[in-house]
């Protein structure tokens, strides 16, 4: 396999540009939105049952638990960019068959339904969706020589090895962009952060803003952590928070937590400025949440459905007429995650009666040449495993997401 450190050399020669979609979408297949604790398969017109060949790309994430939101926007984005892919003839003329299992946000369970989709065939793997599982499942694809993109997970660890590679931003990249974007604006010069040390994801973003606040005109004057375990009450976080006198609240933790704080935040009449992480966007649609608190709040994201790129547009419009909400990050990232596998195979001229390892060595071969333009970014390139694409910055404005 090619090493990334040859990847490197080549990067900074790429020349080819392999859009996500381009004119080639038609519409969708009409998709089941109802998750299921069984797997989803998507069965190809060409499907194996015919006899003819087909590229089978699995996918893992949470579908039930506390982090199904997660995993089912991901399972759904995926499911639009293979039903559009087939629908326009697939890969390099092969259609694509899709299988995906819930890992409930368990590494120990992310596991067992990597080795359900390897006995079921799978040659490449778009999961998983949290951090945690990600990391144990990629030393399984690592031992497999498995080619393995992670829609959404940012831990450092999750693209360790040379098979692997990720479509959002890692969690010292959010840290650190974080507090540049805070410093640079001027947003604050009293800074406190809650964030949550029981989560790798929660852990990583804030030790790359401590580090990277220390070159910034603003003091961090409260650190409160809360856990798994203790996710509920934030009353004393949001207190020591106030008493500190911090003018800004960094919030490196998902949205169902930060809404609770927020609410607590107003409870105590404590009115800073929000900031947070990739892991705010859906915080307006928690259920029982009035929105108005969430109004300012600002956060790094790689994706806007709002955005008037007609490419967004399309994937935004196909989302809701299959599933009845606006997708966020999670399915976004996913959807171009499909693409990027479609990009690999294709510059690879792979086909799909290639083993799974024969096929993530052509495709990590492959990966200098791709330069992929989707729905969370333009002209992205990747460099060991990381993409380089620009975070866009969003803000809640009148109860709605705006990119700044």
């Amino acid at each position: 396999m090619m090493k990334k450190a040859l990847s490197l050399l080549l990067v900074g020669a790429m020349t080819l540009s392999l859009a996500a979609c381009g004119n080639s979408s038609s519409d969708s297949a009409e998709t089941d939105s109802a998750a299921t604790e069984e797997s989803t398969t998507t069965e190809a017109s060409d499907s194996e049952g015919s006899g003819e060949a087909v590229f089978k790309i699995g996918g893992i994430g949470p579908i039930t638990g506390g982090t199904a939101i997660y995993g089912t926007a991901v399972q759904n984005g995926i499911q639009i960019a293979v039903d559009e892919i087939n629908a326009a003839g697939g890969i390099n003329g092969y259609q694509i068959n899709y299988d995906f299992q819930d890992d409930e946000g368990d590494s120990e369970k992310a596991i067992n339904a990597y080795n359900t989709l390897k006995d079921w065939g799978m040659q490449v793997l778009v999961g998983t969706v949290t951090s945690a599982p990600c990391i144990a499942v990629a030393e399984e694809t690592h031992n497999d020589n498995m080619f393995q993109i992670t829609p959404s997970g940012t831990a450092v660890e999750c693209v360790q090895y040379e098979n692997t590679l990720r479509m959002c931003f890692s969690d010292p990249t959010q840290g650190t962009e974080s507090a540049k974007y805070i410093g640079e604006n001027g947003m604050a010069t009293k800074v406190a952060v809650i964030y949550d040390s029981s989560d790798v994801y929660s852990t990583g973003i804030y030790e790359a803003f401590a580090a990277e606040a220390a070159n910034q005109p603003f003091e961090i004057v409260s650190v409160e952590a809360f856990t798994a375990d203790s996710k509920t009450d934030f009353s004393v976080q949001v207190q020591k928070s106030k008493e500190a006198g911090a003018d800004l609240l960094f919030m490196p933790f998902y949205y169902t937590e930060a809404s609770l704080v927020l609410a607590e935040c107003d409870k105590q009449g404590y009115e800073p400025v929000f900031f947070g992480c990739d892991g705010m966007d859906g915080i307006l649609g928690v259920e029982n949440f009035d929105v108005a608190l969430a109004e300012g709040l600002t956060f790094l994201a790689p994706f806007v459905a709002k955005s008037e790129d007609e490419m967004v547009q399309n994937f935004v419009t196909k989302y809701e007429e299959a599933y009845g909400e606006t997708p966020n990050q999670f399915a976004a990232d996913a959807y171009d995650s499909v693409y990027v596998v479609k990009a690999a195979i294709e510059a690879a001229g792979a086909t799909p009666d290639m083993s799974a390892s024969d096929l993530c060595d052509a495709m990590v071969g492959a990966m200098p040449s791709v330069t992929y333009d989707g729905v969370t970014g333009k002209s992205i390139t990747w460099t060991d495993g990381e993409p380089n694409k620009a975070p866009l910055v969003v803000q809640v404005v009148n109860g709605e997401y705006t990119e700044l």
